[in-house]
């Protein structure tokens, strides 16, 4: 029992048990719609996901701070507006550059967020709920009731989102998709072996704790809403190569969709525990179940938002109940009297769930 213990963490038994749930989906939908596990419902999950599994990365290191960025559906629409419009002026732009400039644009928001919440000491949710209105504000403005179109920007742009950089058989994987893929390895990597990874950590389980420990809190969090941000800039270029066609309403729900991907995905509100692969992991079942029941059931899209809140409620319940047995149950009896145990990991490895 101690080496299953020091293997297999709460947070890791939330992620497999969601991979027991997408596959128990992909069984049910399979045997109810024709046809649905197939390439094409495939290559659309993947897509989608490729998209707000990225904004979901950036999302989940505010969380795990302890604060939320409820204002990434309105960077992704402005960077996704902004992109097209530059694009169709300079149509010579490198394809990095327009990545980086979409970061950019996007960091500079967090920036924003960033600020007024770890320096203006706003509570996140009431400084981001501002900078939703203001951000989609600003776009309404700069837009000025024009469309961005496929045909105004180089063809390589909605060629990301068809190309294929290899295939297996019917089954193709996209370059946006596997930029998606780095930036969760890349992100997972980071929280587990670097530095600020472990003060993302330490600064939501306890901010006080970690002030008193002379942890760097504010700038912490702070770069964490800047990191949010680029994503949710990087994201919004996706969000350009995908649909090609951008209105002032683009980007609009991506919030709700961030926030029931990292909560599903086992993230912990009050901070401080969580993974991107889970979140990551949430995103496909929260996709995975809108596509299924809008082709089984004949569902509309506000059906499916109230099943993504739903989602959220039993996330945050199960987190509550389930995952506070479970870890009451992991810790060694040694521990939770107050005697040290052999069998105890490292202090990383128990807060990362390795």
């Amino acid at each position: 029992m101690n080496g299953l213990r020091r293997w297999l963490r709460p947070e890791q038994l939330r992620e497999l048990s969601l991979l027991a749930l997408i596959i128990v989906a992909l069984l049910i939908f399979g045997m109810q719609i024709e046809n649905f596990l197939s390439a094409r419902t495939f290559n659309r999950i993947a897509a989608s996901v490729a998209i707000i599994g990225v904004v979901a990365v950036g999302q989940t290191l505010v969380v795990l701070t302890r604060n939320i960025d409820l204002s990434v559906g309105a960077i992704v629409g402005f960077t996704a507006y902004f992109m097209g419009m530059q694009l169709h002026a300079n149509p010579s732009m490198p394809p990095l550059l327009a990545l980086l400039l979409a970061c950019a644009v996007g960091g500079l928001m967090g920036l924003v967020n960033g600020l007024l919440v770890a320096y203006g000491r706003i509570p996140a949710i009431i400084t981001t709920l501002g900078t939703l209105a203001i951000y989609r504000m600003l776009l309404v403005n700069y837009a000025d009731a024009r469309t961005v179109t496929t045909d105004m920007v180089p063809a390589w742009v909605p060629g990301l989102a068809q190309a294929n950089l290899f295939t297996l058989g019917d089954f193709g994987l996209r370059p946006m998709v596997a930029l998606a893929l780095a930036v969760v390895l890349l992100f997972q990597l980071v929280l587990v072996y670097t530095q600020f990874g472990r003060r993302l950590y330490a600064v939501g389980s306890n901010p006080e704790a970690a002030r008193f420990a002379g942890l760097p809190a504010r700038r912490t969090v702070l770069l964490a809403f800047v990191l949010c941000g680029a994503l949710a800039g990087l994201a919004g270029f996706m969000f350009l190569s995908r649909f090609g066609n951008i209105t002032v309403v683009a980007g609009q729900g991506m919030e709700l969709q961030s926030v029931a991907a990292v909560v599903v995905g086992g993230v912990n509100t009050f901070g401080g525990s969580g993974t991107v692969v889970g979140a990551l992991l949430g995103a496909v079942l929260i996709d995975l179940l809108g596509q299924g029941l809008i082709r089984w059931l004949g569902i509309s899209e506000f059906w499916r938002d109230a099943i993504l809140g739903l989602l959220i409620l039993l996330a945050v319940a199960s987190d509550a109940l389930i995952l506070t047995w479970l870890r009451r149950f992991w810790t060694p009896k040694e521990t939770r009297l107050g005697r040290p145990s052999e069998s105890v990991g490292p202090t990383r490895e128990r807060r990362h769930g390795l």
